[in-house]
C-alpha cells in the first residue's frame, strides 16, 4: 500500500465510518459529505486512476452494490455515482462517490457544497442504515 489517506483507513491505521470492507474494496462515509450517507468507494490495493486499475469488474460490482443500499438503506430517489480522475481528485487513490439523491435536494452541476454529521452517533447510524441494505 501507498502512503495515503485512504491506504491508511484500509490498513486501518486511520479511523473512518466503515459501510462495507472485503478482498476488492473498501466503503467509507465521506467525512466531508454532499449529503448525509455520501459513501466512496476504494480498492483495496493503492491505484490512482480508473487506468491504472487492473480488474474492474470486481470493484464496479461493489460501487453498484454501494449505490443500491446507499438508495434502498436511506430511501432517497436514487443516487449520483461519480469519481474524477488525476484534476480535482483530492485523495490519489481511486475512489468512486456514491451520493443520496432526492429530487429538489439543490445540488446543481458540479458544484458540490459540503455537510456534516452532527456528531458520531449521527455517522454510524447513517453507516448502519447502508451497511444493513447491503
Amino acid at each position: 500500500m501507498s502512503n495515503d489517506l485512504f491506504c491508511e483507513i484500509i490498513a486501518g491505521e486511520r479511523s473512518a465510518y466503515v459501510v462495507s470492507s472485503d478482498e476488492v474494496a473498501v466503503s467509507f462515509l465521506d467525512a466531508r459529505p454532499v449529503f448525509k450517507g455520501h459513501v466512496l468507494v476504494v480498492p483495496r490495493v493503492h491505484v490512482e486512476t480508473l487506468a491504472d486499475l487492473a480488474d474492474v469488474g470486481p470493484f464496479f460490482e461493489r460501487v453498484q452494490a454501494m449505490a443500491r443500499a446507499v438508495e434502498t438503506g436511506l430511501e432517497a430517489g436514487g443516487t449520483f455515482v461519480a469519481m474524477n480522475n488525476r484534476v480535482s481528485q483530492s485523495v490519489a487513490h481511486l475512489h468512486v462517490h456514491v451520493v443520496p439523491r432526492n429530487k429538489k435536494d439543490g445540488l446543481r452541476g458540479f458544484f458540490w457544497p459540503r455537510t456534516k454529521y452532527d456528531s458520531a452517533e449521527e455517522a454510524e447510524s447513517y453507516r448502519d442504515v447502508i451497511a444493513k441494505a447491503l
